[in-house]
């Protein structure tokens, strides 16, 4: 089986739609299997409009995306939104 885990690091609106938010954001992909990142890439860049597409390497990777949620949930709070992001700056 292939797993490509990625859209679970912000809101339903902003999944479909990154352009809610201005600038450039990330959307982090993460797999065990490179032909399905590929094409989950092409996906998200193609049918959503993701710019911006980090890849955490293999599976093991999930669990890092997953770990945002607490900052995820204190940033809506002090937001009073759902509707941001983040941005990786290097």
């Amino acid at each position: 089986m292939k797993v490509v885990k990625t859209l679970n690091t912000v809101n339903c609106k902003v999944m479909v739609e990154p352009s809610l938010i201005p600038g450039p954001h990330e959307m982090f992909v993460s797999g065990n299997d490179t032909a399905a990142k590929l094409q989950v890439v092409k996906i998200l860049k193609d049918w959503f409009g993701w710019q911006s597409v980090t890849d955490l390497g293999d599976i093991t990777g999930a669990r890092a995306q997953e770990m945002l949620l607490p900052m995820w949930l204190r940033l809506m709070g002090v937001f009073q939104s759902p509707n941001f992001n983040f941005r990786v700056v290097k």
